[in-house]
């Protein structure tokens, strides 16, 4: 039977309506799999092939949506997303009548008020609603979920790896608690890049099914190269990128949303020199709500009118913002995934190509543009970060589960976190330990046998911000006349008479409101420099392995225009000084009069372990993230013997680092709620996610080529 025969009457009807001349792979393949049996599936295929519709098209068409309770839990990473493909769900089930509800803090309350009076249909919802929903209104969770059937979890790539991930996870393994039966889970996503990974994430890997479209949709990119010379980006560069731009519908993304401002406003300056359109845009988490919703609305319904629109990671998931020409980079993506999801956006009409266009501002970038393309063609793409003991949201997760049951038996808490698949890899004894830490701390109160919330613990839980497992930054809401523009995060340098830019325009801070967490602005066009705010992300080792390959390589690359070629050549002559014969274990060392500066190649997250075991060595290494280098102020013939400084380090590495995190407090700030754990469970979780010992391990072996002689 083929797979439109296998759907219901009023989804083949849907797809008769829509004159679609064909399923997509992605959706036959789905609908031939979820129609026939109750596994968990990883939908996998590029962007905008059709993996919403592959979902729901076949779990629409099994359902009976007459039986009571909601039967189909989307979960999004993004409030705007959910808007967004609610409008999509909903097209799909209006022939069947399927309620279809929005479930977050900015939808409507009537609307919400109606499901719990009748639950029905679909629901999309965040990790962070559903979190809220077991601490405020566990009765909620059971009234509307114990019939699940399925969990849509959509951009699942964004969550594998990470804290929230761990923490959704978690979230529906407690979900199936209340099941009356059991539900299947089915993930989307574009970049996934490790399977086995994103499997784990159902809790039943033997009952997991990856479904794969390798088909890939062909890219055009090309690689430009405009020196920068000071904080702000090149003249030279702005009109390059207006002519290849003004004619088009075009999404830029910058690495900051300091940078996103600052390119939409000097494009939109020089469109305004020259009688070009006004239709630029910034969109990124510090602008207003309003003003991002208008932006997307505007880039989806006015199909005859170009624009741009200088974007953060806000746009680089799937919200949809209709027809989009070309991409555009502005240096180095944080990641391969990153870059290939922006890429994405990008060619999305049948027949399309996608397009890249890449603006390098400093050789390095320019560098580790070039590696990450060339590993995405090879097919490779970052495996998530693995975190299988997550101490710290355990923690958050025994406060969650206390404050659900309002007190619960002591033993029955250790047997829920036990049993719960997001820590079946910590020992109960652990668990038990880490209970006892929280009654301890006043974080937990003991009445004989069972735990309530304790003092310091109602702090904690009655705040919105328990819902997160991630920190997010203190941040001022800025106004104009009262108006609402943005948010920025707070900095020292916030202050009066600062310019900032924000929503695309240049401001003048007026007034700083501490208390009330405001800030009063007036658009100014005085020429002062304004503030820039963001900041970057890990780079993968193997990213910078590829990087140390192009450089002692031969090969020409044709997405690089000439300017760029002439830097990687430059680059090339530089290290030609140093005889590297093994790029496995050879790492070059320019030896100066007074310092030397070391080339490690490798990760950012190794580099961090390096830098901390040379501190605590005595030695004191300036860091450049972006070269993979160390300047340290000795000569060449000492570097080997400082390397082997290390190893004391190394023998009695606890004793440092418990001292380390005693005086630098601060390094636990990747972590939300690690800072509440023992101090041994916060070292154990600063080893699997700041540092990499084992990584660092490989300095041991490097040989050193300096640009005299190889250190012996």
């Amino acid at each position: 039977m083929s797979a439109f025969d296998l759907l219901s009457a009023p989804i083949r009807k849907y797809v008769r309506d829509k004159r679609w001349e064909d399923l997509r792979p992605i959706q036959a393949a789905a609908i031939q799999r979820i129609t026939q049996d109750d596994r968990h599936y990883i939908l996998a295929s590029r962007t905008a092939s059709g993996k919403t519709e592959a979902a729901f098209l076949p779990i629409l068409s099994k359902l009976k949506f007459s039986d009571p309770g909601v039967m189909v839990l989307y979960i999004s990473p993004l409030i705007a997303l959910i808007n967004d493909q609610f409008m999509r769900v909903e097209d799909l089930c209006k022939d069947m009548e399927v309620l279809v509800t929005k479930w977050h803090g900015e939808a409507n309350k009537t609307l919400k008020e109606k499901l719990i009076k009748d639950p029905q249909g679909v629901v999309l919802m965040t990790p962070e609603s559903l979190e809220a929903m077991f601490v405020n209104r566990p009765y909620n969770v059971k009234h509307l979920f114990s019939q699940l059937k399925y969990v849509v979890i959509d951009e699942i790539h964004s969550f594998i790896g990470s804290d929230r991930g761990v923490q959704l996870k978690s979230l529906l393994s407690r979900l199936q608690e209340v099941n009356e039966t059991s539900f299947s889970i089915v993930g989307l996503s574009a970049t996934l890049g490790d399977f086995e990974e994103a499997k784990k994430f159902t809790g039943e890997v033997d009952r997991t099914i990856v479904i794969r479209d390798k088909a890939s949709k062909e890219l055009n990119a090309e690689f430009r190269f405009f020196r920068q010379i000071g904080n702000e980006l090149p003249l030279d560069l702005f009109k390059d990128m207006y002519k290849e731009t003004r004619d088009s519908k075009v999404l830029i993304f910058p690495n900051s949303r300091g940078k996103a401002e600052e390119v939409a406003v000097k494009l939109l300056k020089i469109s305004e020199r020259v009688g070009g359109h006004a239709n630029y845009f910034s969109h990124h988490s510090s602008v207003d709500k309003q003003v991002r919703e208008y932006v997307e609305e505007f880039a989806k319904s006015k199909m005859r009118r170009n624009f741009t629109i200088s974007c953060t990671s806000t746009l680089e998931l799937g919200i949809d913002i209709g027809s989009v020409d070309q991409v555009v980079q502005v240096d180095a993506a944080h990641s391969i995934a990153s870059l290939i999801q922006r890429v994405g956006r990008s060619g999305r009409r049948e027949g399309a190509k996608s397009s890249l266009l890449l603006y390098a501002t400093e050789p390095w970038s320019l560098l580790q543009s070039l590696a990450s393309w060339l590993l995405y063609l090879e097919g490779f793409i970052e495996p998530p970060q693995v975190n299988d003991f997550p101490y710290d949201i355990l923690l958050h997760q025994a406060l969650s589960i206390t404050k659900e049951h309002s007190g619960i038996l002591k033993l029955e808490l250790v047997k829920k976190l036990s049993n719960n698949y997001s820590f079946r890899m910590i020992p109960v004894a652990v668990i038990e330990e880490i209970i006892e830490h929280l009654i301890q701390q006043d974080l937990l109160e003991q009445l004989r046998y069972e735990v309530i919330i304790g003092i310091e613990g109602e702090k904690l839980v009655n705040s919105r911000d328990f819902y997160t497992v991630f920190k997010s930054e203190e941040y001022y809401k800025v106004l104009n006349s009262g108006n609402g523009i943005g948010q920025i995060p707070y900095s020292p340098q916030v202050e009066e008479d600062e310019n900032i830019l924000l929503a695309a325009k240049i401001w003048k801070i007026k007034f700083v409101d501490h208390d009330a967490k405001k800030i009063e602005v007036v658009p100014t066009a005085d020429g002062k420099k304004p503030l820039f705010f963001g900041s970057g992300g890990d780079v993968h080792p193997k990213i910078r392995e590829k990087m140390l390959e192009i450089l002692y390589s031969e090969a020409d690359y044709e997405v690089l225009n000439e300017e760029s070629a002439l830097e990687i050549k430059k680059l090339r002559k530089e290290f030609s000084v140093f005889n590297i014969q093994c790029q496995k274990v050879d790492r070059p060392l320019e030896v100066g009069l007074k310092e030397s500066v070391f080339y490690s190649f490798n990760g950012t997250m190794i580099n961090r372990t390096i830098g901390f075991l040379w501190a605590m060595s005595g030695i004191i290494a300036r860091y450049n993230d972006d070269s993979s280098s160390f300047t340290i102020p000795i000569g060449d013939a000492d570097l080997k013997s400082s390397i082997n400084l290390i190893s004391p380090v190394m023998e009695d590495l606890d004793f440092h680092l418990e001292n380390y995190l005693y005086a630098e407090p601060q390094v636990m700030s990747f972590s939300k709620w690690g800072g509440y754990l023992p101090m041994k469970y916060q070292m154990l979780l600063v080893k699997q996610k700041f540092f990499d010992f084992d990584g660092a391990a490989v300095l041991g072996t490097y040989q050193l080529i300096s640009n005299l002689k190889d250190v012996e």
